[in-house]
């Protein structure tokens, strides 16, 4: 029944709007078509005039209303780079908005067709055709050249001594893994990939392995002014490591491993202090639609100073130690102390390893 009623007033809007129609069109007639139609362009031309103004000021309006609800100052030295060109972009565009859409608005109002007057008609002309595109393609040329250079920069090898950190994606949270005290991550092996004691399929093989530090809470530890490589894998789908404070995307590929580099400005405390937000915190954003818990995949960048970074690694176990842990349930206690990489022995770790299991099933 409410269908049809909806039906039935729709048809009946219909025939109201025909009908204001006719008469306007009978109106029209009576008094005189020129007359009216001259009456429409000088009230369209103010309207247009209006429209011009309210729109400067609802420009102008939303600028100053949203300002507070922009990301602060860029948090790294590429960021800032990425600043000047969203600036020089927004300052040439915006100009040329102004001009044009002046202009749009000016003619309009001043050449309004009147009872004197009507429109002249300019179809074509090669000079003007190819003023306003050659014009615009060379500046847009420019722009594109400039970010192009700062994107080759930062995709580039990072400087020599700078900090090495991978980042991992998996549905839905992130990975991160540190080396250890020989600076170098160990090989990976996707077939030895395993949730419950190897996240990222490290190969225990590498004695480069041994000593690395794996962190699954997300959380990105790295230092201020100092050079940050990220090496970037996913374990099932494409993700994106997005760093919006530091002006940084990069997509996470599964098989692929991308990379990017950067240098962080200002500690975590100290953006705090800048933003006067004591809740601040860099955000890793996943900037790829990567499944129904996308909207969970959410990480954060510390950034403090080297001494905090040192205090916060000596209390890091290495993840070859965890892996290779007594089963639940044993009686063996677990360490606390770092694996020494250099003297670790894998096939005496092992046996103990396969002894503490034998002991757990025993008891059961």
């Amino acid at each position: 029944m409410s269908g049809l009623i909806i039906t039935a007033l729709v048809f009946l809007v219909f025939i109201v709007i025909y009908q204001i129609a006719k008469a306007s069109e009978y109106a029209t007639v009576l008094r005189g078509e020129e007359k009216v139609k001259a009456q429409t362009n000088r009230l369209m031309a103010w309207l247009m005039v209006a429209f011009f103004i309210l729109g400067l000021y609802g420009i102008y309006k939303c600028h100053i209303d949203l300002i507070d609800k922009m990301l602060p100052v860029s948090a790294s030295n590429h960021g800032v780079k990425y600043d000047e060109m969203l600036k020089v972009t927004l300052i040439l565009t915006g100009i040329v908005f102004f001009i044009t859409q002046t202009l749009l608005f000016w003619f309009v109002f001043r050449y309004q067709s009147t009872e004197k007057r009507t429109s002249f008609f300019f179809p074509h002309n090669n000079k003007l055709e190819l003023l306003w595109t050659v014009v615009p393609a060379l500046a847009l040329v420019a722009l594109v050249v400039v970010g192009l250079r700062n994107w080759f920069t930062f995709t580039s090898d990072a400087p020599k001594g700078a900090q090495i950190v991978e980042v991992v994606g998996k549905q839905f949270n992130w990975i991160v893994r540190y080396p250890g005290p020989d600076g170098i991550l160990g090989k990976t092996d996707y077939t030895k990939t395993d949730d419950a004691t190897n996240v990222l399929g490290i190969d225990w093989s590498d004695p480069a392995s041994k000593d690395d530090i794996v962190v699954q809470n997300g959380e990105l530890h790295i230092v201020k002014n100092k050079d940050v490589q990220l090496v970037i894998r996913s374990r099932d789908v494409i993700h994106d490591v997005g760093l919006p404070h530091f002006r940084l995307k990069m997509d996470a590929v599964p098989g692929i491993v991308t990379t990017m580099w950067f240098r962080p400005l200002y500690t975590t405390k100290e953006m705090q202090n800048m933003t006067h937000d004591p809740e601040f915190v860099y955000e890793i954003s996943c900037d790829q639609m990567c499944g129904k818990g996308h909207y969970s995949m959410r990480g954060t960048v510390i950034v403090e100073t080297p001494e905090e970074h040192a205090e916060w690694l000596a209390k890091q176990q290495p993840y070859y130690a965890s892996a290779q842990a007594p089963a639940a349930g044993s009686e063996a206690p677990a360490t606390t102390t770092p694996v020494d990489s250099t003297k670790s022995n894998t096939a005496d770790t092992a046996a103990k390893s396969t002894a503490a299991l034998a002991a757990a099933d025993i008891k059961k």
